[in-house]
């Protein structure tokens, strides 16, 4: 496996009516962040770009980037309905499919 692949990929939605995207690594990632628009971008957004670029320099592991992919897409309410996230337990969060 790649080392900047994700261990799940992360569905989203990107806008209503439009089809399901998966995202499925650090670089798809990065390359939805930097079309995303300047006017939306704040703090959790720029947490996000950095821990994925950080990830692409070896600074950050992937494991990381994912989550902090996955925290944006969600304050953006991206994230798509089928994709469930656990709580942290035991301090690992884990992403679940149906």
């Amino acid at each position: 496996m790649d080392r900047l692949q994700f261990e799940v990929p992360v569905r989203i939605a990107p806008a209503p009516g439009l089809p399901v995207e998966e995202i499925y690594g650090v670089e798809q990632a990065l390359d939805f962040l930097q079309d995303w628009p300047a006017s939306r971008q704040g703090p959790v957004y720029q947490k996000a770009f950095n821990a994925c670029f950080g990830a692409t320099v070896d600074v950050v592991k992937t494991e990381d980037a994912c989550r902090a992919f996955m925290a944006f897409c969600r304050v953006s309410r991206l994230m798509a309905k089928d994709m469930m996230v656990s709580r942290k337990r035991g301090g690992e969060a884990r992403t679940l499919q149906p």
